[in-house]
């Protein structure tokens, strides 16, 4: 399953209400409106991206400082966490873009998933081969020496 496979949702809140599992107020927050789950994925990739995760009464200050950044008031560069070394200026540019096209606050304005996927895989030369994670416990080991070397 891939981060922007948002039928999956589809199926979780199918299965929610046949089975009447969880209470009402939870399926109804399992929202599978599009325009509100690119939103959401906009605000996860800057919460990857800046390495703060805002609370909830703080997402739109939150957001108006990033929009501030990103349109030149810092560069974009300036909201990157310091964790992550390694950026290229142009990767960051497009992502910036998606991100503020995600968070855009009027829906329709939004792009699709397919439209924002398609602009990442653009500009992030990654196969799915590579995204995918591996069975080698070698492969793990060295994902856990990586996060320690980031912390």
């Amino acid at each position: 399953m891939q981060v922007t496979d948002l039928s999956v949702w589809n199926e979780i809140v199918a299965k929610q209400k046949t089975s009447g599992a969880g209470d009402h107020d939870q399926s109804e927050s399992l929202s599978v409106d599009p325009a509100r789950n690119v939103h959401d994925f906009g605000i996860l990739t800057l919460e990857i991206v800046s390495g703060k995760v805002p609370l909830p009464e703080e997402q739109e200050s939150f957001l108006n400082l990033v929009a501030e950044y990103l349109n030149g008031n810092g560069g974009a560069s300036s909201l990157v966490d310091p964790a992550l070394k390694d950026h290229k200026d142009e990767e960051l540019r497009i992502i910036s873009e998606v991100i503020q096209d995600c968070v855009n606050p009027d829906p329709p304005k939004r792009p699709t998933m397919k439209d924002v996927t398609s602009k990442l895989k653009g500009v992030i030369p990654i196969s799915p081969e590579a995204a995918m994670p591996r069975l080698s416990p070698l492969w793990w080991a060295e994902l856990e020496i990586l996060s320690i070397k980031a912390s």
